[in-house]
C-alpha cells in the first residue's frame, strides 16, 4: 500500500515529517550527540576506514607526534563528525569544533589556532565553504604549523609569523569537488565514507534503542533499517519516530507490524523515500515529461534550495538508480516509474540523455 493512501488521522505529524531534512531541532540534535559512540569499537560499519584510521593514530602516538590532518567525504549523516570525535578521543585529546561558514575574518581562525594545544583536533565541517583568505591563512599552520600575522596598515603593514602547537586538522565536506586543491593537497590522509547496509543499520538501531531503553524486536530494527537511506542519522530519526508511535498508540514495544504501521503514517515507503523524494520524481514525471529537467527549475518547482536538492536529496535517487544527471538535466529511470506504479512512455527516450 502506498504510504499516501494510510491513515493519518491519529494525530502524527506525517504531514511535516522529512526524512532528508537537514534541520535538526535543538532536542534532537542533543539526543543526536548522546548516540554518537565514543570509540572505534562501538562505531558500526566502514570497516576499511577505521583499520587504517588505528594504524595512523597508533602511529602517530608511538612517535609522539600529532596525527596528519585528516579530510572526511560523504553525504550527510555518515559519521564524519563522529568519526572526528573518535578521532580525539583515541589521541587522547581535546577537539575544537567549528564550520566553514562561521569562519568569516582572519582574526577568527587565529584565535582558535592559537588556543590549540600540542596535539589537539581542530574539526572543521563544511570545509568547502570556506573563505579563500581564511584558507590562506591556514596553509602555514597546516603544513609548517605556523601562523602569518599582519600588524599595521597601508605602507607600515608588516607581517610577523608566528609559532602555533603541533595539530590535527580534520575537515568534513559533502562537496570535495568544491575544496580548492592547494588546501585539498595539504591533507594527508583523506576518507569517503560510504552508505551502510541493512544489517549494519540494524546493529546502530538496536545500540540506539539500548541507550534510549526502547523495547524493540529484531524484525522491528530491520523494518526501520531497511527504510534509513544507507544513514545512520536517517536510522536514529527513525527509531525515535517510531518509538513514540509504538508509545502513543501500542505498548511501546517496537515489533515488525508496529514499525510498518509508524513508517506508513510518516510517508516513508520500503524504499526509504519520503514525500519529498516522491514530489521530485513525480514533478518530473508529470511536470517535465520525464527530463531532462535542469536544477534550478527542478528547485523552484519543488520549493526547496538548490543545494538542498543537490546535496540531501539527489544523492539517495542516484544510488537507488531512481534518478540520473545528465549534460540536459535531471532524468527518471524506469526504475521511478515502476516505483511510482506509473507507466513509462512507450517511445524509447534515449535522445533525452545526450
Amino acid at each position: 500500500m502506498d504510504p499516501q493512501d494510510r491513515n493519518k488521522s491519529d494525530g502524527y505529524p506525517g504531514d511535516d515529517f522529512r526524512l532528508a531534512d537537514p534541520a535538526v531541532q535543538l532536542e534532537e540534535a542533543e539526543m543526536e550527540v548522546s548516540l554518537r559512540p565514543r570509540q572505534f569499537g562501538d562505531f558500526v560499519g566502514q570497516e576499511g576506514i577505521k583499520e587504517q584510521l588505528k594504524i595512523f593514530i597508533e602511529a602517530a602516538q608511538g612517535r609522539r607526534e600529532a596525527l596528519d590532518h585528516v579530510l572526511l567525504v560523504g553525504p550527510p549523516g555518515l559519521g564524519k563528525t563522529t568519526l572526528a570525535g573518535i578521532i580525539a578521543s583515541e589521541m587522547g585529546v581535546s577537539i575544537r569544533t567549528t564550520s566553514g561558514p562561521a569562519l568569516e575574518r582572519k582574526a577568527d581562525i587565529a584565535a582558535i589556532l592559537t588556543n590549540l594545544e600540542e596535539g589537539d583536533i581542530l574539526f572543521i565541517d563544511e570545509i568547502h565553504r570556506l573563505g579563500r583568505s581564511i584558507e590562506e591563512v591556514l596553509y602555514p599552520a597546516m603544513e609548517d604549523y605556523q601562523l602569518d600575522i599582519v600588524i599595521g596598515q597601508g605602507p607600515s603593514a608588516r607581517t610577523i609569523r608566528l609559532d602555533v602547537p603541533p595539530f590535527t586538522m580534520v575537515g568534513a565536506t559533502t562537496r570535495a569537488g568544491l575544496i580548492t586543491t592547494p588546501l585539498r593537497d595539504r591533507f594527508g590522509v583523506t576518507h569517503r565514507l560510504d552508505y551502510y547496509n541493512t544489517d549494519e543499520l540494524s546493529k546502530i538501531a538496536a545500540r540506539s534503542a539500548a541507550i534510549l531503553g526502547v523495547e524493540v524486536e529484531e524484525d522491528g530494527l530491520h523494518e526501520i533499517a531497511g527504510c534509513s537511506r544507507g544513514t545512520p542519522r536517517v536510522c536514529n530519526r527513525l527509531l525515535k519516530r517510531v518509538r513514540d508511535y509504538a508509545q502513543v498508540r501500542h505498548d511501546g514495544c517496537i515489533t515488525d507490524e508496529v514499525a510498518r504501521r509508524a513508517l506508513g503514517l510518516l510517508e516513508v515507503d520500503s524504499e526509504g523515500l519520503d514525500k519529498v523524494d516522491r514530489e521530485i520524481l513525480r514533478l518530473i514525471i508529470e511536470k517535465f515529461d520525464g527530463g531532462p529537467v535542469g536544477l534550478g527549475t527542478l528547485a523552484v518547482a519543488v520549493g526547496e534550495e538548490r543545494d538542498t536538492i543537490e546535496d540531501v536529496y539527489e544523492p539517495y535517487l542516484l544510488k537507488r538508480g531512481l534518478l540520473m544527471r545528465t549534460p540536459r538535466g535531471r532524468v527518471v529511470t524506469r526504475l521511478a516509474y515502476e516505483h511510482l506504479a506509473v507507466d513509462a512512455p512507450a517511445e524509447e527516450r534515449n535522445e533525452k540523455l545526450f
